[in-house]
């Protein structure tokens, strides 16, 4: 069983010195690139910058970037390969138009940046999904949370959503656990209580693994 993993974030560089990032840890994702590899599979792991030490098991390979582009590029080939996608990776949404070649001097008050968006990975990438595999998304929101998570289910395609929380104390960025719900196609919602990441990435494995009995046979 070959899965293919995103997690971290990306840095968006400004300048030599700045870029625009976000507050993921990757916690969540390396902790289920360890549960698919106890489980048997072999791994990709796609990872933004974090400040964990690297996965254990031989049956994971790391590929390290910084930006959406970078983890876009490095997916993309392992892709047509892998019979699992999950993208666990907290990716920039949009990028500066330019970088400063120097670093950007305090002057004025005020600083206007120009953003252009990013390639949308699990998008760009759930185009070509086959019927045999299995996309598993991560949505974060904060406002009409089920709803959103409803609609990038569809457009991304994807099997299953993991609707993260940052409403509950103990969840979200930076913390070693998590409650989150899961959402897929048939409509049905699944909530998870407040575990730790390990516990709940060995949970999320065994459901992806039973709801895809062709890899998991």
């Amino acid at each position: 069983m070959r899965v293919l993993l995103t997690a971290g974030p990306t840095y968006e560089p400004l300048d030599p010195v700045r870029y625009l990032g976000n507050r993921s840890t990757g916690k969540m994702g390396y902790a289920l690139a360890e549960a698919f590899a106890a489980a048997g599979a072999a791994v990709t792991l796609v990872s933004g910058p974090v400040a964990l030490p690297p996965p254990t098991s031989p049956l994971i390979t790391t590929v390290r970037v910084e930006t959406a582009q970078q983890m876009y590029e490095a997916a993309a080939p392992v892709a047509p390969q892998a019979d699992v996608w999950v993208f666990a990776a907290a990716v920039a949404d949009y990028r500066p138009a330019s970088i400063a070649p120097e670093k950007i001097k305090k002057e004025g008050d005020t600083l206007m940046l120009e953003l252009v968006k990013n390639v949308d990975i699990a998008a760009t990438l759930g185009q070509t999904k086959r019927a045999e595999q299995f996309a598993v998304g991560f949505a974060l929101e904060t406002t009409n949370e089920l709803a959103h998570a409803q609609v990038k289910l569809r457009r991304k395609n994807f099997d299953l959503v993991v609707l993260n929380s940052l409403r509950d104390a103990g969840a979200g960025f930076g913390y070693d656990t998590n409650k989150v719900t899961v959402l897929d196609r048939a409509g049905q919602v699944l909530n998870f209580e407040l575990q730790a990441k390990t516990e709940l990435a060995r949970v999320l494995v065994t459901l992806i693994l039973t709801r895809f009995p062709a890899v998991y046979a």
